[in-house]
C-alpha cells in the first residue's frame, strides 16, 4: 500500500470526536430543566464550543481521504455490490459532503445563538437571554439528536456500509456525553485549585458532576449491551460481522476492557456517595474515562482495516495529541476573552447556595 494511502487509512480512521457538539447539549439541558446547580460550570461547557471551527476545518480534511476510508465512495465497488448499489442514493460523496456541512451549519448556528445569549447576560444581567435561551433549546435538541445521529452513521458505521444498528448514534451520543462530562469535571476541579473557580465551585457542584459521571457509564453500558444483545439474538449475518471482528484475534482484548474498563471499573468506583464527592478520585478517574473513550473508537474505527488486532503508533498518537492541542488552544482563547463562570445568570446565587 502507498504510504500515503496508509497514513490516511491509520490517521484518519479516527475521526473527529465532536466533543464540542455534545458540549453544547450539556448547557442546553441545564437551560431547558431551567437547573440552577449547574449555573456555576456552565460556562466550561459552552466554552468548548469555540473548537467548532477547527472541527469543521478538520471534517474538510476527512472529505479528502474518503476514497481511502470509505469503500461505497468507489463507483466499481457500488456497481458490483446489490447492497452498495441499495444504498447509493444515500451513501454518495456530494451527498457525504452536504450532510456534514448542513450538521455543521446547524451545531454553529446554535452556539453562536446560544453562547452569544449567555455571553451577553455576563454585561446586561437580563434574565430575558434566559428565557430566549429555555426557548431555543428544545429546536436545538431535536435538531441535535437527528444530525448528531447522521454525522455518527456517516463518519463511522458506514466504514462498514453492509452493516447497521437502529441504536448506533444513541451509542457514540453515550460515549461522548460521558466524556463531556468527565471533562467538565476535570476542569472544574482543576480551576477551583488553581483559583479561578474558587468560592465559586464547591462540593456539591462537584458531586452533581460525579452523579453525571456515574450515571452515563450506566447509560453507556446499557446501550453498548442493548445493541449487542439484539445482534446476537437476531443472528443475522449482515450484522453479526461487526461483532465477530471485534471479538477475534487482539480486539477480542479490547472488547473485554470495554466491558470491565470502561463499565465495571468506574461504576464500582463511583457507587459510594463519597467516590462522587472526591476532588483526588474523580479528576484521574475523569482522565482515565476520556481515554477510554478514545480506546473505544479505535474500537469502532479500526477493524476495519486492520483485522488482528489494533495499530497504536505515531501517527495515532500524534492525530490525536493534534486535536487535543487544537482543543486546548481554542478553549483557552474563549476564557482569555470572556468569563469562565456564567456570572450575569439570574441563577448564580441559588447555584452558589446549592447544597444536598
Amino acid at each position: 500500500m502507498h504510504y500515503m494511502e496508509l497514513m490516511k487509512e491509520r490517521g484518519e480512521s479516527f475521526p473527529v470526536l465532536y466533543q464540542e457538539a455534545i458540549c453544547l447539549f450539556f448547557a442546553a439541558v441545564q437551560w431547558i430543566a431551567g437547573a440552577m446547580w449547574s449555573a456555576t460550570v456552565r460556562r466550561i461547557a459552552e466554552s468548548f464550543t469555540a473548537y467548532l471551527p477547527i472541527a469543521l476545518g478538520m471534517t474538510v480534511v476527512l472529505f479528502f481521504g474518503i476514497h481511502t476510508l470509505y469503500h461505497w465512495s468507489h463507483v466499481e465497488a457500488v456497481r458490483e455490490d446489490l447492497v452498495l448499489s441499495g444504498k447509493a442514493a444515500y451513501l454518495n460523496i456530494p451527498f457525504f459532503v452536504v450532510r456534514a456541512l448542513v450538521v455543521f451549519g446547524i451545531w454553529m448556528f446554535f452556539a453562536k445563538k446560544l453562547v452569544g445569549n449567555s455571553l451577553a447576560q455576563d454585561a446586561t444581567k437580563d434574565p430575558a437571554l434566559t428565557q430566549s435561551n429555555r426557548s431555543w433549546t428544545p429546536l436545538f435538541l431535536i435538531l441535535f439528536a437527528l444530525s448528531y445521529t447522521v454525522l455518527s452513521i456517516d463518519v463511522l458505521m458506514s466504514l462498514d456500509p453492509h452493516w447497521f444498528s437502529t441504536i448506533f448514534g444513541v451509542y457514540c451520543f453515550a460515549g461522548t456525553f460521558l466524556t463531556t462530562v468527565s471533562l467538565v469535571t476535570l476542569i472544574s476541579i482543576k480551576l477551583k485549585k488553581q483559583g479561578a473557580l474558587a468560592g465559586w465551585v464547591h462540593e456539591d457542584h462537584i458531586h452533581d458532576l460525579g452523579k453525571w459521571m456515574f450515571a452515563f457509564v450506566v447509560f453507556w453500558a446499557y446501550i453498548a449491551f442493548s445493541q449487542f444483545m439484539l445482534i446476537w439474538y437476531a443472528n443475522m449475518p449482515e450484522e453479526t460481522g461487526y461483532y465477530l471482528r471485534r471479538f477475534h484475534g487482539g480486539w477480542a482484548y479490547v472488547s473485554v476492557f470495554l466491558l470491565v474498563g470502561k463499565f465495571l471499573f468506574p461504576f464500582f468506583i463511583l457507587l459510594p456517595r463519597d467516590s462522587k464527592r472526591s476532588e483526588k478520585l474523580l479528576a484521574p478517574l475523569a482522565v482515565y474515562i476520556l481515554v477510554c473513550q478514545w480506546i473505544d473508537y479505535m474500537w469502532i474505527a479500526q477493524p476495519e482495516f486492520f483485522s488482528e488486532g489494533p495499530m497504536i503508533g505515531w501517527i495515532e498518537l500524534g492525530t490525536t495529541l493534534g486535536f487535543v492541542g487544537l482543543f486546548g488552544l481554542s478553549v483557552s482563547r474563549f476564557w482569555a476573552k470572556h468569563s469562565i463562570v456564567a456570572h450575569g445568570d439570574p441563577r448564580i446565587a441559588d447555584a452558589l447556595a446549592h447544597h444536598q
